[in-house]
Formats: structure tokens, C-alpha cells, sequence
């Protein structure tokens, strides 16, 4: 079984349909943490399936995702301030 790891994916894109794509489409991976903010734990498949899919639903010459992988030090160690949703867990367990 194929290690998970955590990926936060941000977003700017103006255009409101590809930006509704585009968060429809990490709702499918992950949980939206901020608007433009979504955490996803995955394994290395699943996430090279996520960015391919990133990448038919913007106009690069507009648009700009990023993401960013956490080691599993740094996504245990996250922090908020103010009404913010769970952070998405790390499960040390999987049930196959």
C-alpha cells in the first residue's frame, strides 16, 4: 500500500467558471480549508490524478494553482487563528 502524504493546493484564477471547475474538482480530493485553500491527503497516484485534471481546467496564460507537499513533521504542526474548519487528518490507521 502506497503511502499518503498531505497536499495543500492553492488557487488564483479570475475567471468565476474555471475557478468554480477547479474547486468543484478538489472537492473531489480534499477539504476546502480557506476559499481559494484545500488540504488533501493522497497518495502519489490519486495526486498526479488531481494535478493532471488541475491543469484541463484552467488557462495557463490566467491562472495560477500551486501545491505544496508536507513532510510529515510539518502537516502535524498546523495552526489557526479564528473560526476555521478541522484540518484534514493524517490517518495513522488504513482499513483496506
Amino acid at each position: 500500500m502506497e503511502k499518503r502524504a498531505r497536499y495543500v493546493v492553492v488557487y488564483d484564477i479570475p475567471d468565476d467558471r474555471r475557478r468554480n471547475r477547479v474547486a468543484k474538482w478538489l472537492e473531489g480530493y480534499g477539504v476546502r480549508v480557506q476559499y481559494s485553500v484545500f488540504e488533501c491527503n493522497l497518495e502519489e497516484a490519486q495526486f498526479r490524478r488531481l494535478w493532471q485534471g488541475l491543469g484541463k481546467r484552467i488557462q495557463a496564460e490566467e491562472d495560477s494553482i500551486r501545491a505544496y507537499r508536507l513532510c510529515p513533521v510539518c502537516a502535524a504542526w498546523v495552526q489557526t487563528l479564528g473560526p476555521a474548519l478541522p484540518v484534514a487528518e493524517v490517518p495513522e490507521v488504513y482499513v483496506v
